[in-house]
């Protein structure tokens, strides 16, 4: 096999066949192509550890979470999501780490909190856009309304803060809570600032886990899963109707949910060899 070397002489250039170790020989002794590597003798990125979502069906899907890297589960409302993040910093400061959640529209519930198993003193919770509910004196009104105004919008202060805290490092999980954000705001996030988060968790044991309603980064992100109501949308409590079967509908209490996971993209393996769905039910707290 030869190549096609050209070679000026005079005022014209000529093109002489050479073989294609030689040209390959001289590309290599470039003084800018010295430096890189070949993709036959690229090493093979290791695959990440994996911890616990808190949820068995959802890791015998997915594997866990991967450390390092980016993880997004997206579902509209009442899909399951926040169960997710809530057995997910459950399972991670049962572990003793330290984790952050970014409430983006201060949509946290302590109570829901508490009873999935979440350990308050591991865990910083970061409100966004939060009201402060102290009282102010009547002097004081002008300048308040001056302070709103000029308030940081609760979705920026939400990139920033992560950004804070992904840069200081020491946290297990690093959870941001994006499900009650408009999607127009949403959708307006640069892809930068997750490139970013992207780059800022590589390397260290943090779990950077962003649940939103739609995908926002999935070019960024290393799991993406998304959630939906099953076709069972809904349980009911079996002891009032089994009582009572001509009860009402609003007689009834609510139970759980039915829900459906399904591996959207994946980057833990380059042949998936488990089942690309799963579904498991939700408690309602009482």
């Amino acid at each position: 096999m030869s190549s096609l070397c050209a070679q000026t002489l005079g005022h014209g250039v000529a093109f002489v066949s050479t073989p294609a170790s030689v040209l390959l020989k001289r590309l290599a002794e470039a003084a800018k192509l010295a430096s890189v590597t070949p993709a036959a003798q690229m090493a093979v990125r290791p695959v990440p550890e994996m911890v616990p979502s808190g949820i068995a069906e959802l890791d015998t899907l997915t594997g866990g979470l991967p450390r390092g890297c980016l993880s997004e589960i997206c579902g509209a409302a009442s899909s399951g999501r926040t169960s997710v993040l809530l057995a997910a910093l459950a399972s991670a400061t049962q572990r003793q780490e330290v984790c952050a959640l970014v409430d983006t529209s201060d949509a946290f519930d302590p109570v829901s909190a508490a009873a999935a198993g979440v350990d308050f003193e591991k865990l910083l919770w970061v409100r966004c856009g939060a009201k402060a509910n102290s009282p102010q004196r009547h002097s004081d009104t002008e300048k308040t309304k001056h302070h709103e105004r000029k308030k940081e919008d609760p979705l920026a202060q939400a990139l920033r803060v992560t950004d804070l805290l992904l840069q200081s490092g020491g946290f297990g999980m690093v959870a941001v809570d994006l499900g009650d954000v408009p999607l127009r705001a949403a959708r307006r996030i640069p892809l930068t600032s997750w490139f970013r988060f992207q780059r800022a968790v590589e390397n260290t044991p943090t779990v950077l886990l962003v649940v939103a309603e739609s995908p926002f980064a999935p070019a960024c992100a290393a799991l993406l899963v998304k959630l939906q109501s099953g076709k069972q949308r809904s349980a009911f409590s079996s002891q009032l109707s089994a009582t009572n079967k001509t009860l009402p509908a609003h007689a009834l209490l609510f139970d759980g949910l039915h829900v459906e996971g399904e591996i959207l993209r994946s980057r833990m393996e380059r042949k998936p060899v488990r089942a690309a769905t799963t579904r498991f039910a939700t408690r309602a707290v009482g």
